[in-house]
């Protein structure tokens, strides 16, 4: 008999979550930089191995800002993933708990399901000593079902969760056929490989008022060719995405390419252009048509 479930994977912004699950499924689904709140939609990664089928939910960071439209999306998309799941994963980052932590917290006990605490990036904790004391008190915060401290980019421990996950599901048929690996389009993937290069590279000056859109993806089964639209708020922001004599735009390209080479198994022709729209990521139309609805 087979097993399969939905595992919902939460918590606050910059945690590696994205990374976490990126390591279980083996592969580069869901994007990840060092800057807070790069993702920004649930996306399903599902990991399909031994008569058992993980359906894991990566969701964008819960925080505290809601200013505009586009953060109030995000919260929502986290907190209606815990929704109806099998089992919750919520991750921490090493010895910090924050009031956005909490947050995540008090959305999780308004949960049935059981929930696993993972205790993210130990391996950056110099004093081990201070590890034990930490997760006393975590286990005071929760009946937590499992506490797990691991690394997701070493991967130290990692089986073992996901050795616990597997115990959680309950027996049924696969939801998934056995050789698919996420419920988003080529579209989707492709569009958030060209923002996390945009993240990675120009976070700093760039934040969160970018967004991408891809307006053609076409496959003759020798080559992809992709055209991406990238929307910025202000024409200052266009000359940063663009670069001196269009350095960065071209690194960006190069970059964005090579990782969808790898994700799509194929040759990829990338043309990328930079549009200003004001005021995007704070006009609920805008952000629908962008792909940001609480249906994704």
């Amino acid at each position: 008999m087979t097993r399969t479930g939905f595992v919902a994977i939460v918590g606050r912004p910059n945690v590696g979550k994205s990374t976490l699950m990126n390591r279980i499924l083996g592969q580069k689904l869901s994007i990840t930089s060092r800057k807070p709140q790069t993702t920004r939609h649930q996306i399903l990664g599902i990991l399909t191995e031994n008569d058992t089928q993980i359906v894991f939910v990566d969701t964008p960071g819960i925080h505290k800002a809601h200013d505009k439209a586009i953060n109030r999306y995000m919260n929502r998309a986290a907190t209606t993933a815990v929704k109806d799941v099998d089992l919750i994963v919520m991750v921490v980052d090493r010895l910090r708990w924050t009031e956005e932590d909490e947050m995540v917290l008090q959305t999780i006990k308004q949960q049935r399901a059981p929930a696993i605490l993972v205790v993210n990036k130990v391996d950056f904790i110099k004093e081990k000593d201070d590890m034990l004391p930490y997760l006393e008190e975590l286990s005071s915060r929760h009946k937590w079902d499992q506490i797990v401290p691991l690394s997701a980019k070493t991967g130290h421990n990692v089986e073992r969760l996901e050795h616990l996950i597997t115990t959680y599901l309950p027996e049924s048929p696969y939801f998934y056929p056995e050789d698919q690996i996420t419920d988003r389009s080529s579209r989707f993937l492709a569009a958030e490989l060209v923002r996390e290069k945009i993240m990675r590279q120009l976070g700093d000056e760039l934040p969160y008022s970018m967004t991408v859109e891809i307006e053609e993806f076409v496959h003759d089964g020798r080559l992809i060719e992709i055209s991406a639209l990238i929307l910025v708020e202000r024409s200052s922001q266009k000359r940063i995405v663009i670069g001196d004599g269009g350095y960065r735009i071209k690194q960006i390209g190069q970059e964005a390419r090579k990782d969808m080479e790898t994700l799509f198994d194929s040759k990829v022709m990338l043309n990328l252009w930079v549009k200003v729209k004001s005021n995007w990521s704070d006009d609920e139309r805008a952000l629908r048509s962008l792909g940001y609805d609480d249906q994704d």
